[in-house]
Formats: C-alpha cells, structure tokens, sequence
C-alpha cells in the first residue's frame, strides 16, 4: 500500500497543473497533473504535501486544505494507492524547474481540454461540488473501469 498526496494549487482562476514529461518509466508520462508525491516515514499527509509541493515547484504552500481521500486499488505494480487531496491558494516563492515534467497556471475553464486520467476528471468535479468526500477509482491497464464515491 502507498500512501500519497496530490495538490492544486489556485490563483487568479487559474490552476498550477503539471505535465509529466521528464521521469523514465513514470505510470503518469503525458498527463496533466497536479503536484505531489508519496509519503516519507512518520510524514503527516500536510507535511508531505508542503515538502512535495516545495520540491515540484519551489513553492512554499501555508494551509493547504484537505479535499478528500482516494483509494486507487492495484493502481501500479498491483499495489493500492490512498491519496490525500488538497487545495492551496496561500503561496509564497517563484516557480523553479521540475525535474518530473513542465509546471504551467492553466485558466480553470481549460483544464478539462488536457490530457488528464479520466478519474483525475471525476475528483476535479468533485473537489468542487463537495466539501469532503472518500473516493474509490479503479483502473485496468489505464483505463478507468468503476469508480464511486461518498461525500460528507
């Protein structure tokens, strides 16, 4: 089991989204993304995300807002991912380079044209309409087969 975080961060109706371009063999290569990784031993899943977010772009995120949690079982290598989903618009510092792919603000209303997984769709939306929620995606070879979720 993997435990990780994923952020997207909001300015100016705009979203800092990450294409994956950079890393060999990553699951992810040609996506749209928002920033984050994996969780380090004895990390919060705040920790995590600042650390990450602060390693993609050079940013230094203050109060990200916990969105929800997704469970993506046997998402790589027959492993579950549970991943922890934030929002930040508090932000200080210049973005850098990335050594995983290409930061870029993309307008709100365009983020749908991009190459995203399909479940990446399905949370986006939900980020909005919910104030909290728990969802399941499953996917088989990279194609989204189900998904449910629960909002609170």
């Amino acid at each position: 089991m993997k435990n990780s975080t994923v952020c997207y961060i909001k300015k100016d109706n705009k979203t800092l989204m990450l294409h994956r371009t950079k890393k060999k063999n990553d699951i992810h290569e040609g996506k749209w993304v928002g920033l984050g990784g994996k969780m380090e031993q004895g990390e919060t899943p705040e920790e995590c995300i600042i650390r990450e977010v602060k390693e993609e772009s050079g940013l230094d995120i203050s109060n990200p807002k916990l969105k929800g949690i997704l469970t993506f079982p046997k998402f790589k290598d027959d492993e579950d991912w549970y991943v922890f989903l934030f929002t930040a618009s508090d932000f200080s510092g210049e973005i850098g380079d990335c050594n995983e792919g290409d930061l870029k603000w993309i307008d709100d209303d365009k983020i749908e044209d991009l190459n995203l997984w399909d479940g990446d769709r399905l949370f986006l939306k939900w980020m909005e309409e919910y104030e909290f929620f728990s969802g399941k995606i499953i996917y088989e070879n990279k194609e989204l087969i189900d998904y449910s979720v629960i909002n609170y």
